[in-house]
């Protein structure tokens, strides 16, 4: 689930935006509930915007600046991964090497290929994982889910999460729900409002059902009409690449009943601009996961 972010060109235009903003958005991301804006525009037939990694068009991805972002911006769920170091913390990071989003390459030089399993949570503490998109966030650092899932909740922000590389972390699954749980995220309001699972690993996400068959699930891919049932038996949401699917499909999901016994849904990956929201949302899509979350908001609310 990998795009590259805007320029930077495009966060200084938000930042303008924002200022407009004020503090009335700010507002409206922290209501939560049967009142909150997510539940008004599902009671309109909106599909319900996810911000990918955070607001990542306009924030270093994975970062709290990202979500911090995503709340101004009005929007109640984010999406994020998760993965081990090699002292056993789990932290908030997409690539399974830090190359990529931190400066691992320049503060260790000798650590090729820079793999997240290979760094300790006090060495990857320290890089700077917000330099390579924009200097303005020079010091964003990467994460632990334990912080990240902090910065959710004093947000009052929903979470998607992802367990990334399952196979790179034996036993992650259990230690993602443990901690979880010591953060009061699996209780029942956050479970059935506020928190949803998943995967692109089957078997990852069969097990997280069994560990908490109370918890949302979803598996991220396209399976074939035809195998849809075998998934319906341990996932209620299957989460595919935008340019994979047809209104048929998504009528073929929505037509099984999930793991727990309601309607399988679609959330549709990943959608940046406007023309595409709109046609996804037409084949009938339940969710659009997007780095640039103001836009497709905007798109499908058709204001």
């Amino acid at each position: 689930m990998y795009v590259r972010p805007a320029a930077a060109a495009a966060a200084a235009f938000l930042g303008f935006t924002l200022t407009l903003l004020g503090s009335a958005a700010s507002s409206a991301a922290t209501a939560t509930g049967p009142d909150s804006p997510a539940a008004d525009r599902a009671a309109l037939g909106a599909p319900v915007v996810y911000a990918h990694r955070g607001a990542s068009a306009y924030a270093p991805e994975n970062t709290l600046e990202a979500i911090d972002l995503a709340m101004r911006l009005g929007i109640d769920w984010v999406e994020n991964d998760v993965q081990r170091t090699k002292d056993g913390e789990l932290v908030v990071i997409h690539d399974d090497t830090l190359s990529r989003t931190t400066d691992a390459e320049e503060l260790f030089p000798n650590r090729r290929p820079w793999r997240v399993k290979d760094f300790t949570a006090a060495e990857i503490a320290r890089l700077d994982a917000g330099s390579w998109f924009d200097e303005e966030f020079a010091g964003a650092r990467v994460p632990t889910l334990r912080e990240y899932m902090n910065r959710v909740q004093r947000n009052q922000q929903r979470l998607l999460l992802e367990i990334k590389k399952p196979e790179l972390y034996p036993g992650i699954e259990e230690q993602t729900l443990k901690l979880l749980g010591e953060l009061g995220w699996l209780d029942e309001r956050h479970v059935t409002q506020r928190l949803v699972v998943q995967s692109f690993s089957a078997d990852c996400v069969r097990l997280v059902h069994g560990l908490r068959p109370d918890l949302v699930t979803a598996f991220l891919g396209t399976p074939t009409v035809a195998d849809l049932p075998k998934y319906a038996e341990f996932t209620d949401r299957i989460n595919p690449w935008h340019t994979t699917i047809s209104a048929d499909w998504v009528a073929a999901v929505h037509g099984l009943l999930g793991a727990h016994g309601q309607a399988m849904e679609v959330d549709t990956w990943i959608v940046d601009d406007a023309v595409t929201a709109r046609k996804v949302r037409d084949m009938g899509v339940d969710g659009i996961i997007t780095n640039a979350p103001d836009v497709v908001q905007e798109a499908v609310d058709g204001l």
